[in-house]
């Protein structure tokens, strides 16, 4: 058994105090022994029959062994492109990639748009000072990140331009944060859990450049001051035809999981740069669609906690966009920032999606919002947004409609019994198309719901 990196405690933050939360992400190897695997040990004197690098040791490795990685620094670019488990020692094992393009690349692009590569794991790590990603993770399923540091990366950025020199043709629009800290492309069934993503320019990154990416889990992280571009982005972007040289359309980005994760102080160097989650669908023939964003902290980031956009319209014969089905449910969602440029809210905001095309099937429920001017605003030629069971804890607006779309904003708590705007102290609507009535006449408790067999308190004005 190998035990790899406790979950790093989560920042004290300004505006709130969150208790430190503590566990282990275990990699166990149990049962009947694979006759076939070995374990290979690294050390940075090679001494004790190990190798003296990473890479070395991924060379004399086969498919399934197990590479146990001591404590020091290992300056290369670690690429891999076999099954493989990959361990190191409690953040002391650490890459530092300084003038590398990447600290770990986990590449199966040569089957793109398929999947070339899978069962890989990677835990305990220190990884720095890339040019590009500290971890890239390009066609590849069932890969495990677990229990890493991922700092200070992204060094080739020039954000005064911006740009990112010699960053690979594959990374169609990555320009502008040179791939962040951790970055999924064309994945699947990829779990990041228990890692911390700090003073990167953006935290963790999943797109679709060189094939569909779907179903992964990014959980428990810890998500903090990457101060160029969003704490956590899904990103639909245009395909990178220097591999698929066929590719016309973008692949897609859908049904992933974002939960229990921390996102706090992301993209605040520049105004308007990042979000706590950023959900994007930005131009015709972009789907960024299914996902769930639950059980979230998401604070004090430079854009809204969770940003939704979409930038382009998509009038026939373009290919459409797709923005639905997006799921916002019980997180905690306080001091973000205003929208900006092209999608702007006129405060700062809890939610904001924002649409040239029409958007359907959006659920935001269960969420608590706090020290936000504007809790959750809609903007979207038609559609509908499903607004419930959340609580707006604030004199702000809790729900504002900016265009010609509806809201469906029944069963909430608008910080007073009495329902929306109906004294001062109570949260308000803004906006036409927004139905309120009936609304809870108490915060909603979602615990309390649990323990009374899923109604208990739940309180309407009748």
């Amino acid at each position: 058994m190998f035990t790899s990196l406790p979950y790093v405690a989560f920042k004290e933050g300004c505006r709130m105090r969150l208790s430190i939360v503590l566990g282990l992400a275990v990699v166990c190897f149990c049962g009947v022994p694979d006759v076939l695997a070995a374990t290979l040990c690294v050390n940075p004197g090679g001494k004790s029959g190990c190798k003296s690098t990473i890479t070395a040791a991924l060379s004399a490795a086969s498919a399934g062994d197990t590479i146990l990685v001591a404590p020091g620094t290992y300056k290369e670019d670690v690429v891999i492109a076999k099954p493989i488990a990959l361990l190191g020692s409690f953040r002391s094992s650490i890459i530092d990639a300084s003038g590398l393009a990447n600290g770990v690349f986990v590449n199966g692009m040569s089957a793109a748009p398929k999947i070339g590569i899978s069962n890989v794991t990677i835990s305990g790590f220190t990884v720095r000072n890339a040019n590009f990603e500290g971890i890239l993770v390009a066609n590849a399923t069932d890969v495990s990140l677990t229990g890493n540091l991922v700092t200070d990366n992204n060094k080739g950025l020039d954000i005064a331009t911006p740009s990112c020199a010699g960053i690979p043709a594959f990374e169609t629009n990555e320009a502008d944060d040179c791939g962040e800290g951790v970055h999924l492309m064309a994945t699947s069934y990829v779990s990041v859990v228990g890692n911390e993503v700090a003073y990167n320019a953006g935290g963790i990154l999943i797109t679709d450049e060189t094939g569909p990416n779907h179903a992964n889990l990014i959980s428990g992280n810890n998500v903090h001051d990457n101060p160029y571009d969003c704490g956590i982005t899904l990103a639909s972007h245009g395909p990178a035809t220097s591999v698929i040289p066929s590719a016309t359309l973008p692949y897609g980005v859908t049904d992933n999981t974002i939960s229990h994760n921390v996102s706090a102080h992301n993209g605040y160097q520049v105004p308007g740069a990042g979000a706590g989650v950023g959900i994007f669908a930005p131009f015709p023939g972009t789907t960024d669609a299914g996902n769930v964003v639950i059980d979230n902290v998401l604070r004090d980031n430079g854009l809204p906690g969770v940003t939704m956009h979409n930038h382009a319209a998509a009038p026939s014969p373009a290919p459409p966009i797709n923005l639905n089905d997006n799921v916002i449910v019980g997180n905690q969602i306080s001091g973000n920032g205003a929208d900006t440029a092209d999608t702007p809210t006129s405060g700062p905001t809890g939610i904001n999606l924002f649409s040239h095309a029409p958007v359907l099937g959006t659920v935001i429920s269960q969420n608590v919002f706090d020290q936000e001017a504007i809790d959750i605003a809609f903007t979207a030629p038609s559609g509908q947004m499903n607004v419930h069971l959340n609580n707006f804890n604030g004199r702000a607006i809790g729900v504002e409609q900016l265009s010609t779309a509806t809201i469906d904003a029944t069963e909430n708590w608008w910080n007073c019994p009495f329902g929306p705007g109906s004294m001062g102290a109570c949260a308000s609507t803004s906006g036409t198309g927004v139905t309120t009535s009936p609304w809870l006449i108490a915060p909603y408790d979602n615990d309390d719901q649990s323990d009374h067999g899923g109604f208990g308190h739940f309180q309407r004005p009748w």
